[in-house]
């Protein structure tokens, strides 16, 4: 999102990573504490700029959805993702979260490998596509059309699947 927005001159802010958009009214904050002790530096950046938890719109990878399977929410739990668990601790469940899905091992089932590895060739070929879909539904979400964004995101997936299912006759 940085690169296509053309964002430079990331900053560090209370233990994370900060590239700002202004004209968006925006940032881009990767924390740098590991995934499952997020919340803190999250919570740092929200208060440094004074920014709610419903204005905060968080991106995770998801190891539960298949790849490419997108899930935008308004709010709730953390659904066992221990970034969110982080998140929850310091905002409440109050914060819109958008999951990506990057899927399982199919052969091992193995997390920590998979996560940290690289994408199948044909996860690849894909992912520019998913980025696409992530970014239009955040960039609905910015300018305030919630329900635009949980269209975009949500029902792109039931397209995808339409089309992954064989059809009967």
């Amino acid at each position: 999102m940085a690169r296509r927005w053309h964002l430079e001159g990331w900053t560090k802010r209370r233990d994370a990573r900060v590239a700002l958009d202004r004209s968006r009214r925006a940032a881009i904050v990767e924390p740098l504490a590991f995934m499952n002790l997020s919340g803190a530096p999250a919570l740092g950046v929200a208060t440094f700029y004074k920014v709610p938890p419903p204005r905060i719109l968080v991106v995770v990878d998801d190891l539960d959805l298949p790849f490419a399977r997108l899930r935008l929410r308004a709010d709730g739990s953390s659904g066992g993702h221990n970034g969110l668990k982080s998140l929850i601790e310091v905002f409440g469940t109050a914060f819109p979260r958008l999951r990506i899905g990057i899927g399982r091992d199919r052969e091992t089932g193995e997390a920590i490998r998979h996560v940290l590895g690289a994408f199948s060739p044909e996860e690849a070929e894909a992912l520019p596509a998913v980025v696409d879909r992530c970014i239009e539904g955040i960039e609905l979400w910015l300018r305030g059309d919630v329900q635009g964004a949980l269209n975009r995101v949500n029902a792109s997936n039931a397209k995808r699947k339409d089309a992954e299912e064989p059809k009967d006759g």
